[in-house]
Parts: structure tokens; sequence; C-alpha cells
């Protein structure tokens, strides 16, 4: 079954929600001019789409004034976002795809990817980044292998890993768990627990995150509050005192 049309969205019309989202994000609404140059197509032909959005109830349009998302529209566009920015994350860290042609190729993909595919790929991405057996170094030996175009000592790369693999165990008995308030920008720590209930708490759990889930810090505000979070391709803020009651280990 095409995603899409269980939806009730075209591929075309997912792509102007998508637009609309991120011109909004940056400027506050969406004018007709600024859909038409982000997509590359024609002013008269963004107005046929912003009435289909607007008969779906996705945004608030008026021809010949700026263009906003309703709530349902702009839980719809982060969805297809977030569905970019996986598919777009797996092929530059995973695959080693440039980004232009792995935003190109996102492009093509997530409008038709079915949402269990999508969850395993995040599941993938966080075991080779976390899991002393993958990790980074995985990754690059990966891409190392597609450029070099002929085959690798695979009795070297097992002693070298089994090596890796002492490394990091040792690391992860010696290491400290801290708090998430605690990690800097670019930081990435894996969930050991949650200690206290509430709403935040309730949040990452319907998104199904919780122990183990692998939070990367995005950005954190010059007085360390609200600080910006990517986890499982959710873009997320939160107080400082919320991350700091969510306990992590930081990822080497």
């Amino acid at each position: 079954m095409n995603m899409s049309v269980s939806r009730g969205l075209s591929a075309s019309l997912e792509d102007y929600l998508e637009a609309i989202f991120w011109i909004a994000s940056s400027k506050g609404a969406a004018r007709t001019r600024d859909i038409a140059k982000r997509l590359g197509v024609k002013a008269a032909s963004v107005t046929g789409a912003l009435q289909a959005l607007a008969e779906r109830k996705y945004i608030d349009y008026t021809p010949y004034e700026a263009v906003t998302l309703t709530s349902e529209g702009l839980e719809e566009a982060k969805k297809v976002v977030r569905r970019h920015e996986i598919l777009r994350d797996f092929f530059v860290s995973v695959l080693g795809i440039k980004e232009k042609t792995a935003d190109e190729g996102a492009c093509k993909l997530e409008h038709n990817i079915p949402k269990p595919i999508i969850d395993r790929l995040i599941e993938f991405m966080e075991f080779v980044e976390s899991c002393p057996r993958g990790g980074k170094d995985w990754i690059e030996k990966f891409i190392e292998q597609c450029n070099l175009e002929k085959h690798k000592n695979c009795k070297a790369c097992i002693e070298q890993n089994l090596k890796d693999f002492q490394k990091e165990e040792s690391m992860a008995q010696t290491s400290q768990e801290t708090t998430l308030a605690n990690l800097k920008p670019k930081e990435k720590g894996v969930v050991i627990k949650m200690t206290r209930r509430g709403s935040v708490i309730k949040r990452l759990a319907d998104m199904g995150i919780g122990r183990g889930a692998l939070i990367e810090v995005e950005r954190v505000a010059p007085l360390g509050d609200p600080i910006d979070i990517k986890v499982k391709g959710y873009h997320l803020s939160l107080r400082k005192e919320e991350a700091a009651n969510i306990a992590v280990r930081l990822e080497q």
C-alpha cells in the first residue's frame, strides 16, 4: 500500500508541506514566492497545492497572504521531515553517500517508505554506533571497502575488532554515568534510566524512547536552558531540569 495515499496526501503535497515547514521555521510563515523558489516551480503551480492542503485542514491559507501550518499540518509535516532526515542520515552516515546525492535519494523515497522500515533503520544506526562490535570504525571500513573495490584482509580485521572490543569493554567498566544535562553539543549518550516521572518522560515513552536509546545533543542555549536533542530521528527541546533526570552513558 502507498503510505502517502493512506494519509490522503500525494508525494507532491508532502513536498509542499515539508517546504512550508522549513520556511515557516526560519521566517515564521511562508509566502507563495518562497515556496515556489524552494521547490523550483512556478508561483501559479503553488496555488493549487495550497488550496488542496487548506481543504485537508493542514494549512491556514488566504490568497496573497502568508501561509501557516495548522496543528494537524505541523504534526504531518514533522513526520515527512523525520522520514527524510532518517533516510538522509542513513545514506550519509552508514553508506557513505555524498550529502547532495543522499538528500536527492531521501526526497524520492521518503513518501512511500513504511514506518516499520524507518524504525528499523533507526535501530540499525543506533546499533552500529553504540555496539562495540560495530561503531563508526566499522562504518568507515565498509566505506573504505566500497572505495577500494578490493577485498580486505579479514583476519587482520577480526583481530583488530577483538582488540577494539576489549578496549570498549574496559572503558565501559571504568566509565561513570552522567546526565543528559551535562552533555555538550555533538556528544552522544545511551539512556541508562530516567529517574523521575512526568510529562516529558511520558512524551519520550510515547515515541518509543527509553533505556538503551542513543541521544545526541545538538545545541545548548547560552545559559544552558533549553537543550536541543536528536533521538530516533526526532528533534526535541528539553528543559535543563528535565535533562538532568535522564541518566546516560557517554558514548566515546
